[in-house]
């Protein structure tokens, strides 16, 4: 058995932009790139095209709607911007710790999230007081797929050494989480089951 736990809104609570094609613009401005006028509705829409449940990263989306508007960035500066507008926050919620380390005493245990921007895992991670809790870290952005696809449970998986009928998979939104039963795993959710509770969850397993 491998246990892995979904990040946001279930080991972590963050402050999300409210507007974030804002502040995606702002933080590009202030890299001199050109906004345009009509940045809201390019942000909006869909400019890269990839297959049902593929995760298009952050970055590329921007240069893609920058670009749909005739505005040339460079890759890096895009990126830059990206990372910086989206830099929440962080409360690391209250068990998490616990349930993540008990999960430890059991197999290998990873996180697998869904996220569109480069660099947020990490550095939420760091601020949440986890780094070096985990044998893997499988995001959306790394591994090209967003949950509920079975691609990102096989790839959580993988990293872990594990069958994806072996993974038991922590989060808070069965409409992605649970798309982990579809690869034969088990889904705790914790809207159910509190933080507190995974461990005796977990005991219970085969």
């Amino acid at each position: 058995m491998a246990v892995t736990f979904d990040l946001f809104g279930t080991l972590v609570d963050v402050e999300y932009p409210t507007d974030p094609a804002e502040i995606v613009a702002r933080e590009l401005e202030s890299r001199d790139v050109a906004v345009p006028d009509d940045w809201h509705v390019a942000y909006g829409e869909r400019h890269v095209d990839a297959p049902e449940g593929a995760e298009v990263p952050l970055p590329a989306h921007v240069a893609a709607a920058l670009d749909s508007r005739g505005v040339d960035a460079p890759d890096n500066v895009v990126r830059h911007a990206v990372v910086a507008a989206f830099d929440p926050d962080v409360t690391r919620r209250e068990n998490a710790l616990e349930a993540v380390r008990t999960a430890a005493d059991r197999g290998p245990v990873g996180i697998c999230s869904n996220c569109a921007v480069p660099e947020l895992v990490p550095r939420t991670l760091i601020r949440a007081g986890l780094r070096g809790e985990f044998d893997a870290v499988t995001t959306s952005v790394g591994c090209g797929w967003r949950k509920p696809h079975p691609k990102a449970f096989e790839a959580a998986a993988e990293s872990l050494g594990v069958a994806p009928s072996a993974l038991v998979h922590v989060g808070d939104d069965p409409a992605t989480d649970g798309g982990v039963v579809e690869v034969g795993g088990r889904f705790l959710d914790v809207t159910e089951i509190p933080l507190e509770s995974v461990g005796g969850e977990l005991e219970a397993e085969p």
